[in-house]
């Protein structure tokens, strides 16, 4: 089967070399009938770089065993559901390895991209054989094993001669690359992230532009690989501990946590408890549970008197609604008339400021969804919990905030400034002036949202587009959803071809959009690796409202004492020794009390 699988006719033998296991790259041998008496690797190139087989390496050194059979049944399914046969075997160490052959040779660049968007499915795939045009090989069935034994075929014999031999049409590949959509889009940002990263490495960058914002935690990478590091873990009960205070901390249940241990997210937590979860994880969950709300005090004990008072927000995660203006009633319909007037009116207006405008355009949609979760006309808005519903920087979202109350007529007006733990407050309403233009207008169905999680990857333009969609009467052509969102022609009908090749949405045979049901943006957006951005960006504004409030208890006039309680200066505090009194003698116990 060996050169059925290479990408050439060559093969290189296995060394130790200062204590490690290598394939040495010189004079690799060919490939003869006779079995190698040492481990070897076939090269997974041709002399053109291309392939002839899909080598999907799955590692016992990337993950745990249960992780590394979860993902090779995983692969299997996706590569079955996409019409591609595949031939398997298993290494004596527990690795797998799965071979696709095709009928038509691969450029090497477009197989390495497959392989590495597969990595996101599969924690455990080592990406290595499709990394290196010129060393890249792979054992094959039969291959022997450096720590002993051999590389065992897992397909049956037979069968697995007929794949190799009757290799998978290119039409099944292109089914797998719309499969992958979403982790291509992914892989293909993160190296446009980490190219702009290398190419501004020395220039002082914002907590929002570092590579390391971007980068998967430890604790995640834990969670999903079951490997941690034993420098910091004595064992797998202070692993799976420190995994699980992670995940109180940023707001998960224990249903979702229970949910979550049969995907991908946190099959490492679920090897680490080696099939005793059912026993284990409650009572485990509650010491997190209490860990994690005990955390903020902590870190504001430590770290608060370091921390200026203007470095924090002073708002909440979610507002906290004032006096109500109205019953709950006229709040909700007051909501409905502002939706038709910001369609009508202050949409066009606001796109008209081109990127600016369609960030204030879903920060006027932000805020009517607090607006409608909390019936009521006064709101307490903080950057913060604003920034959130936006995927943006508080700072961004303050400075887009100030411009909003500027250009929105009369509609958000700022009443009051923070105060202590309390937020700016604002009042919301529909100027006299306007009405008129909302009157006869039916209200709009369906829910109106900032940005949900999905769009921190897709963009701004995507979810003006995909609103269009989802919020119209009627299902709208290409050039009704140009029209209606305000964008530019270019930018729509690449938003629309993202999210269509995403399965979000569908074209019908009439030429309209509609929107996929069964597609979750929940998880889309874990796909596209946005969603753990989205937690981790809570948690920060957590530890932020932690440190403030921390700073504001400590300068508490009613638990401190001031000045005023020592010391009245109007009030004789020194005494005069009596008359009869020796002078010598008060001195010295003047000396002596001082």
């Amino acid at each position: 089967m060996a050169p059925l699988i290479a990408g050439q006719d060559r093969m290189r033998l296995g060394r130790w070399e200062g204590g490690r296991f290598k394939y040495p790259g010189r004079a690799p041998a060919r490939i003869t009938r006779a079995l190698p008496k040492q481990p070897a690797a076939v090269l997974v190139h041709g002399l053109d770089g291309a392939v002839a087989t899909l080598c999907l390496d799955l590692d016992t050194s990337k993950a745990e065993q249960s992780v590394v059979d979860a993902d090779a049944a995983r692969l299997g399914e996706l590569l079955n559901g996409c019409g591609l046969r595949y031939v398997e075997d298993s290494s004596p160490s527990g690795g797998r390895h799965l071979y696709v052959p095709l009928a038509e040779r691969l450029n090497g660049a477009a197989a390495r991209e497959l392989v590495e968007a597969l990595g996101y499915r599969a924690v455990s795939l080592d990406p290595g054989p499709h990394q290196n045009v010129a060393a890249g090989c792979i054992r094959v069935p039969g291959s022997a094993h450096k720590r002993g034994g051999h590389q065992t075929l897992t397909t049956r014999l037979t069968e697995a001669y007929d794949i190799l031999k009757r290799r998978n049409p290119a039409a099944a590949l292109d089914r797998l690359r719309s499969a992958l959509a979403p982790e291509l889009m992914r892989l293909r940002k993160d190296k446009t992230r980490s190219a702009k990263a290398a190419t501004t490495a020395h220039t002082a960058a914002g907590p929002e532009d570092s590579p390391g914002r971007h980068s998967r935690s430890p604790l995640a990478a834990t969670a999903r690989s079951g490997l941690y590091d034993t420098n910091l873990y004595a064992g797998r009960s202070e692993a799976r501990q420190a995994v699980l205070a992670h995940l109180a901390a940023t707001g998960w249940s224990l249903q979702h946590v229970r949910h979550e241990l049969r995907t991908p997210e946190l099959a490492g937590l679920a090897a680490l408890y080696h099939g005793k979860e059912g026993r284990l994880l409650d009572s485990e969950w509650d010491k997190a549970l209490a860990y994690a709300q005990n955390l903020p005090q902590k870190t504001a004990s430590s770290r608060g008197r370091t921390s200026h008072p203007r470095n924090s927000d002073t708002s909440r995660l979610l507002t906290r609604g004032g006096a109500a203006v109205g019953s709950k009633a006229a709040v909700r319909e007051l909501v409905n008339d502002l939706e038709n007037f910001l369609h009508v009116s202050l949409d066009p207006q606001l796109a008209r400021l081109g990127r600016e405008g369609h960030s204030l355009r879903l920060l006027m949609r932000s805020i009517l969804g607090y607006m409608r979760a909390e019936e009521t006309q006064l709101l307490e808005l903080g950057c913060r919990s604003l920034a959130v519903s936006l995927g943006k920087h508080h700072g961004t979202t303050a400075a887009l905030l100030t411009r909003l109350v500027e250009l929105s007529d009369g509609i958000l007006s700022k009443l009051e400034d923070a105060r202590g733990t309390k937020a700016d407050l604002y009042l919301i309403e529909l100027p006299d002036k306007h009405r008129a233009a909302v009157n006869d207008l039916s209200w709009r169905k369906g829910k109106i949202y900032g940005i949900r999680p999905v769009f921190r990857a897709l963009g701004d333009i995507a979810a003006l587009v995909y609103e269009g969609i989802e919020r119209a009467r009627f299902s709208p052509s290409t050039a009704d959803i140009i029209r209606s969102s305000g964008c530019g022609d270019t930018s729509v009908s690449q938003a629309l071809k993202d999210m269509a090749a995403l399965g979000m949405i569908h074209r019908s045979g009439d030429g309209t959009w509609h929107i996929t049901a069964t597609t979750s943006l929940t998880e889309l957006a874990k796909r596209l690796g946005v969603y753990e951005d989205y937690l981790d960006h809570i948690a920060r504004n957590r530890a932020d409202r932690a440190k403030w409030h921390a700073r504001l208890s400590r300068h508490d006039p009613e638990q401190n004492l001031s000045e005023e309680d020592i010391h009245d200066a109007e009030r004789d505090e020194w005494w005069l020794p009596p008359p009869d009194a020796d002078p010598a003698r008060w001195s010295k116990h003047l000396y002596q009390a001082a």
